[in-house]
């Protein structure tokens, strides 16, 4: 699986995971979905993601949009 992919997988499983704790535990919990779409959101128009310079120097193979 290319970085791009696995930034996605990351993000979304990040926000699901925090919704359900919202539900579940704590309505603070969404904080941690804002925090994740804003970064989500800078690194649409900044080409800088901090999972992504994480994942390429473990060795994971870049995709087509963090090259």
């Amino acid at each position: 699986m290319a970085i791009d992919r696995m930034v996605m997988a990351f993000a979304g499983g990040f926000v699901l995971i925090s919704v359900i704790l919202s539900q579940l535990h704590s309505p603070y919990w969404l904080f941690f979905t804002a925090f994740v779409g804003a970064n989500l959101l800078q690194a649409a128009f900044t080409g800088f993601c901090p999972l992504a310079k994480i994942l390429k120097a473990v060795g994971i193979k870049p995709g087509v949009a963090f090259n």
